[in-house]
């Protein structure tokens, strides 16, 4: 299965009639593997932010999670394997694996917990996988 297969047919699936307004899965280098059409640019320190936090959970907290343009609150995650971050009615929650990073982000009326689900159930499956 092609890396733009996951994220067509897992990442933006409908949930209840709804999907996530964009997705990716893209390696610990921050090269994008594959990205829905909407996928925001983001800079390269933003992907080396994000893999400190990895590295040292609540680095983030102070600042912020920075991507594609947005800050996000960073809110309760797994340390070490999921960040999570709201802003306003929508949010993001990125998944660390072996290689990769997926990541989700939504919109109102999808839910914080919709989307978790969905990126983590790739994010779990692609680890068991060894990838």
């Amino acid at each position: 299965m092609s890396w733009q297969t996951y994220v067509d047919d897992h990442l933006m699936c409908d949930i209840d009639g709804h999907r996530l307004r964009a997705a990716a899965i893209l390696g610990h280098d921050g090269i994008v593997w594959a990205q829905s059409s909407n996928f925001p640019p983001f800079k390269p320190e933003e992907i080396s932010a994000i893999m400190k936090d990895f590295e040292e959970p609540g680095s983030l907290a102070p600042t912020g999670l920075h991507f594609g343009g947005c800050k996000y609150m960073v809110i309760q995650g797994e340390p070490g394997a999921v960040i999570r971050g709201k802003k306003g009615a929508g949010g993001v929650t990125v998944k660390k694996t072996g290689q990769a990073l997926v990541f989700g982000i939504y919109d109102e009326p999808l839910t914080p917990g919709q989307c978790n689900m969905i990126v983590e159930r790739l994010g779990d499956y692609l680890t068991d996988q060894g990838l």
